[in-house]
């Protein structure tokens, strides 16, 4: 076999069930759905396919590759994307011969961060694996230039949290350029591509204490068929914004993913045994009436008790789209972020606007900025 020959291109469209098939059928753990930002490849020689690899999201805890990298726990969050964790590695029977592991693996290295930028717009600078060792040495991976750097605790997560299966992995990393890890551990990061908007994870002290900041902020809605509180409402949509979330169907998704402990610490409503989550509609509704100079005080009053670890700021501008100000131009919105935290401090409208300082004057659905 002339390794030379072996191409590595992604699965199309119309291969993806027999791609499923043979992964259900030959790999030992069996085939997985596709998730978010996961991308399929296989190997061909002469045109016959001998390997399928699968490379999705990043693990989202892992002490071991944490430490490796060496980037702070507030960066983590933000910059997972650019680590991809190897998934699923098979080499086809009949097709198990000298180097073409490594050989694939290369092939893969190559090309993974153009598909990235492709296919999700950033690039992606190191991969992960984690290789059962009562089953496997790492072999293919050594013989790639992947690094071992440590053994996982033993945890699998589960929608419902986290759960010991008392079977610890080799984790093996491997940098796609030489100052990967450097590059991700700085307080900010110097891309090619633009990194997105800022977000951080919500710790579950950040998720109880949210609720309060907004206990205060006048509810418009009648006390008639109120369900749900405004505050856990707003408290919710803010979790969801400081994730990362920048739309309503997003903050009603990233409200569905939370399960029931993340429900109850935000202090959803108990009904028949389970914490119900307000719906979307509920969210938008109470976003687009509620007043603009409360919800920015009570923000405000979160970054105060929760922003003190930052050592500089970003000022970020965009306009607002369909919005027009008093004297009929353009709406923009100037944000100040924070570069160690990823809060947004302050935000100032403009131009003609009366809600700078003062009272604001109440925005339609369409120019409502996001609360950071």
């Amino acid at each position: 076999m002339d390794l030379q020959e072996v191409r590595v291109q992604l699965v199309k469209k119309l291969d993806e069930a027999r791609f499923q098939g043979l992964m259900a059928e030959h790999h030992y753990i069996g085939a997985h759905q596709r998730m978010a930002q996961t991308l399929w490849y296989v190997a061909t020689y002469r045109g016959e396919w001998v390997a399928l690899l699968s490379f999705s999201i990043a693990a989202w805890k892992c002490k071991a590759r944490d430490q490796w990298i060496g980037w702070a726990y507030r960066h983590q969050y933000d910059r997972l994307k650019y680590v991809t964790n190897n998934t699923r590695f098979l080499i086809l029977p009949d097709w198990h011969v000298p180097n073409l592991g490594s050989r694939v693996l290369s092939l893969c290295e190559k090309r993974i961060v153009q598909d990235s930028i492709t296919h999700f717009g950033h690039p992606v600078l190191i991969l992960e694996t984690f290789v059962d060792p009562a089953r496997f040495h790492g072999t293919v991976y050594r013989a790639a230039n992947w690094v071992c750097v440590g053994k996982t605790r033993g945890f699998r997560r589960q929608h419902s949290g986290y759960i010991r299966n008392d079977a610890p992995k080799l984790i093996f990393m491997k940098p796609l350029q030489p100052n990967a890890r450097t590059l991700l551990s700085r307080p900010t990061l110097d891309l090619p591509v633009n990194p997105g908007v800022p977000k951080m994870m919500v710790l579950a002290d950040q998720m109880r204490a949210l609720p309060d900041f907004f206990k205060d902020v006048p509810d418009p809605r009648r006390s008639a068929g109120r369900r749900h509180k405004l505050s856990t409402i707003l408290a919710l949509t803010a979790g969801a914004v400081l994730s990362g979330v920048r739309t309503y169907k997003g903050i009603k998704q990233w409200v569905d993913d939370l399960g029931q402990k993340g429900l109850e610490r935000f202090g959803c409503r108990y009904s028949q045994g389970q914490f119900i989550a307000p719906g979307g509609t509920i969210i938008r509704d109470c976003l687009i009436r509620i007043d603009p100079a409360e919800l920015d005080r009570a923000l405000r009053a979160w970054n105060e008790a929760y922003a003190q670890d930052d050592q500089s700021l970003a000022i970020d501008g965009k306009s607002m789209r369909n919005a027009l100000g008093d004297d009929g131009h353009q709406v923009q919105i100037m944000s100040a972020v924070g570069h160690q935290t990823g809060l947004c401090h302050t935000q100032k409208k403009s131009p003609g606007s009366r809600t700078t300082t003062g009272a604001p004057s109440r925005l339609t659905k369409s120019q409502r900025p996001s609360p950071c």
